[in-house]
Formats: C-alpha cells, structure tokens, sequence
C-alpha cells in the first residue's frame, strides 16, 4: 500500500514538474525573448582580427553619436532599440571591462548600411545610469553599438521584440568570489629581459594558462591583460578596487647582475593589514605554494617598495609572484619550457583554492 502511494505521489510531481517546464517554454516562446551571449573583456582580448575599423573624420564622428532619449528612465533596464531585421544569434555583447566599455556587435555586415539609417533617427533610452555616452561605427564583418560606462559593471541581458534590455549590477552581486590575475608589463614595457625572453610574454603565458584552469571553477576571474597591451598601473588597481575582489595576483618576472642568483619570491604590502587572510598571508601561500609546484628555491618574502605601485595601492589582499630570474642561464631556460609554465600555473591555481579556505 505504502509503495503504491509513492509511486503515485511520484507521477503527479512528475506531472506537474513537466507542466511547469512546458508553461516556461511556452512563455518564452510567445514573448520571444533570447538571452544573448555575452563575452568578457579577455575572451575578446586575444582576437587577431581588429575590432576597430579606420579613424573616422571629427565630422564624420560627430553623426556616429547615439541619441539617448529621455522617456523610460523609470525603467530597470536600459533600453536599445534593434533594427527589425537583427536575427538573435548575430547580436553579441562584449564586456570591455578594463575600458569601462560595453560593445553590442550585431553579425549582419551586409545590413550595415541599413543599421546607420536605423540608428541616425532611433536612440536608446531608459535607466542610464550606468551609461555615460556611446556611438556607432561599421566594421569589417559587423556593426558596433558602443557604450562609455561610469564603472565596471556586469550585466543580464534580454532581446525581446527586437529591443536588448541590460541590467547593469556590480560584480558583487552576481558573483561570490572574485580574483583578479595581473600579468605584469605589456606593450613597451617588456620587463626583465635575456637574450630570447621578455617578462611580458613570460607573464602572459602564466596568465593563459592559469585561465584554462580558472575557467573550470566558480570563480569570477578578471584579467587586466591578455594580450600585449600595457594597461597603466591606476587602470590595474582600478580594477581590482572596483570589483571588490577577494584578492589580487600579480605575475612578475626577476632579473639581477649577478647572474647567479636564482629562484622565486612573492611581494606584499606589510602596512595592508585585515583580520585572518591578509597580504602576508597571501604572498606566504602564493610563494610556498608556486615554490612546490615547480621543485624550486624559495627566496621568502619582500615587502613593497616605492616601485610596486600596484600591490601597494590595491585595496583587497594583493600579492605578487616572481617566478623567477631571467639573468639565470638554468632559470631561463626553464622559462621557455611549456611544462614549466604550467607548474607555475598549478601553484597559482593552488594558492586560490586555499586561500578560500584558509
């Protein structure tokens, strides 16, 4: 008898658990909305194709401004009006957050023209807040709608009746742990350098690496850097401040005359100080953690000096890594290795995971 009432209690919520996912489908469908895809700042960052095309006349410029219109700003979501033809899997938002930028690319090159007569009479409204101005321009392959933010933010999107709603919200809100990884140098600041290496390619590697393993957790991972440019020292601790991260891993590369001196050492700031799991405390686990994932010497820990602005300035526990010393034969050979950029990738995965737990 038990049994029989189980079974039947155990269809009914089937029953019902199939009419709820059916109505949801339902739903959507006849209210056509899409959750449009969205791409972070260094999944873009690396794309070998340019996103901007030529410099534009200052005329030229002036007729690619959005008009921002005054009606709806009661509204939660800002508002962009897209033209009838836009097909929702041709429209991708790209979050660039180290510019503070927010890109809509709508994949229709063909309709191009179309998209400047569409968006020279029709503005975007709604809560602006976040928005401080945007513009449009052609590209190669697509047409960009741009947007100047006054922060970094985050977002949920909606395309429903060829309108694309976002709703900007600080990272905090969406995600429980955030980490911010600072591959040093970029651009012509090419850090330590030998006969065949550059810190600034070393740094990114490690970066790189340590992204595939990032990518399989919970986390959300933001990176000041992943190609060669130089962001400058206020944009890197802008960030890090502005997401309120848990905490901040900066990767550097060692030189010195003495080419015999060897090793890693990790970098924190001793007048940063909170209760439990401070800058100390994180430039202690990055170094024994980095230290034993590559069989290495560890040279202990460094307070910061004048120059490392970044760790000194960065308001959440901040530490950085030198892995090593290129004006050492050995060490520099090791740097070129594949396997050992990865080891040094595993101890900085490692001391994530525990400092969570510490």
């Amino acid at each position: 008898m038990q049994q029989n009432q189980l079974l039947k209690r155990t269809a009914i919520y089937t029953f019902l658990f199939a009419v709820s996912a059916l109505a949801v489908i339902f739903y959507y469908s006849a209210h056509k909305i899409v959750v449009v895809a969205d791409v972070a700042h260094d999944e873009v960052a690396q794309n070998t194709e340019p996103t901007n095309p030529e410099p534009v006349q200052k005329n030229e410029q002036e007729k690619n401004e959005i008009l921002f219109e005054p009606n709806g700003q009661e509204m939660n979501y800002f508002c962009i009006p897209l033209h009838d033809v836009v097909k929702a899997e041709n429209v991708t938002i790209e979050n660039h957050y180290m510019d503070k930028e927010l890109w809509v690319s709508l994949r229709q090159p063909e309709l191009n023209k179309a998209f400047v007569n569409f968006y020279q009479t029709q503005g975007v409204y709604g809560n602006r807040d976040a928005v401080i101005d945007g513009y449009f321009e052609k590209g190669t392959d697509n047409f960009w709608l741009k947007f100047r933010l006054n922060d970094i933010y985050e977002y949920h999107s909606i395309l429903e009746d060829n309108k694309l709603y976002i709703d900007f919200v600080a990272p905090k809100e969406v995600y429980d742990k955030i980490v911010v990884i600072d591959p040093a140098y970029g651009g012509d600041d090419t850090g330590a350098v030998s006969e065949e290496l550059q810190g600034k390619d070393i740094t990114l590697e490690i970066a790189r690496a340590l992204k595939q393993k990032l990518d399989e957790t919970d986390m959300k991972v933001y990176y000041t850097r992943m190609d060669d440019n130089a962001p400058s020292d206020e944009d890197r601790i802008a960030l890090t401040n502005a997401v309120k991260a848990d905490l901040m891993i900066r990767i550097e590369v060692n030189e010195n005359e003495d080419t015999k001196i060897y090793g890693t050492e990790a970098v924190y700031n001793s007048k940063f100080f909170i209760p439990g799991f401070g800058s100390v405390e994180l430039a202690d686990l990055l170094e024994r953690e980095v230290v034993t994932a590559i069989s290495g010497k560890a040279n202990g820990l460094v307070d910061v000096s004048e120059e490392d602005v970044v760790i000194r300035r960065a308001n959440v526990p901040a530490a950085a890594i030198r892995v090593g010393y290129v004006s050492n034969g050995q060490e520099a050979i090791l740097l070129k290795r594949e396997d050992y950029i990865e080891k040094i990738a595993e101890g900085i995965y490692q001391t994530i995971l525990k400092a969570y737990t510490e």
